[in-house]
């Protein structure tokens, strides 16, 4: 985990941006790529990218802010403007709604460009994970005795505090990683000047946004197999929507995130709503190729 992957002068390299960066660019070429097959000009990939680029992230930092509301009011700058912070969902909503009214202003066929944008959002969403990892923003898991498990003393999101729910609902977890011992332990302080406690320092947790990026990398192959097949304009981006949203949902189950309702965290009821509207457009999309093939 390296939050400043190297300094040249005064200025700092993010492990964040620099994989959120190559992660755009990815996603930039597998469009193009996409719309070629689709015949569909693929100079149009640059500017929706540019619109992802910026309304996604603002739509990320918007809804992060949000479910953050207390820390914002606390420190309005220093949250909005942290190098982390950043909420998936709420660049996928932002993001989407904007590169959907360029295309539907460029009058490009809108089922086939979102086929080829499926494709592209799935590897570039896995490969903008590491960027977390590097990061360490707050997207780790619960503590985990596997020897890949990650300290995110380093971060710059320590998990100290989400710990601490965590283990009120779990003791023997509480006792097994002495937690009470080790609370009040003093810890250090981390390259950019936040202090850590010893706890973060000790305790390894699931590399959660290791996981989204191999499952981001599973998705992208299943997706590329698939659009070999002929189907309904439309139908692999919904298959995209149920794929990344069924890895979301399994992934949260490790994640250190608050529960909302029914176990289950903001998240997952994201996801699982996007999974039946992924099953009900294809059941749709399917239904409408049968009646084009009667008629």
């Amino acid at each position: 985990m390296l939050p400043v992957l190297f300094e040249i002068g005064p200025f700092k390299v993010y492990g964040y941006g620099l994989m959120l960066g190559i992660a755009f660019l990815l996603g930039s070429y597998v469009l193009a790529k996409g719309l070629s097959r689709k015949k569909i000009d693929p100079n149009i990939a640059t500017t929706v990218t540019i619109l992802a680029v910026i309304f996604g992230i603002s739509g990320a930092k918007i809804l992060y802010l949000i479910e953050e509301w207390g820390y914002f009011v606390k420190d309005p700058l220093g949250t909005a403007f942290s190098p982390g912070g950043l909420t998936w969902y709420g660049g996928f909503v932002l993001g989407l709604a904007a590169v959907l009214f360029y295309v539907w202003r460029k009058r490009v066929p809108l089922l086939k460009f979102l086929d080829a944008l499926g494709v592209a959002l799935i590897l570039a969403y896995g490969v903008g994970r590491i960027g977390c990892q590097l990061s360490g923003d707050g997207d780790y898991g619960y503590p985990t005795r596997l020897p890949w498990g990650t300290i995110y003393a380093q971060g710059t999101a320590k998990p100290m505090f989400a710990l601490e729910e965590y283990f009120k609902a779990h003791p023997d977890d509480a006792t097994f990683w002495h937690y009470d011992s080790l609370k009040a332990v003093p810890g250090g302080v981390d390259r950019l000047g936040m202090r850590y406690s010893k706890f973060d320092a000790v305790t390894p947790l699931h590399p959660a946004p290791l996981y989204e990026f191999v499952l981001g990398v599973v998705g992208y192959l299943i997706l590329v197999r698939l659009r070999r097949e002929e189907y309904p304009d439309g139908v692999l981006f919904m298959v995209y929507l149920i794929l990344a949203s069924i890895f979301r949902l399994s992934v949260e189950f490790l994640r250190l995130n608050p529960r909302l309702m029914f176990g289950l965290s903001e998240a997952q009821l994201v996801s699982i709503i996007l999974i039946v509207f992924g099953v009900i457009g294809i059941a749709i999309l399917r239904k409408r190729q049968m009646q084009k093939a009667i008629s």
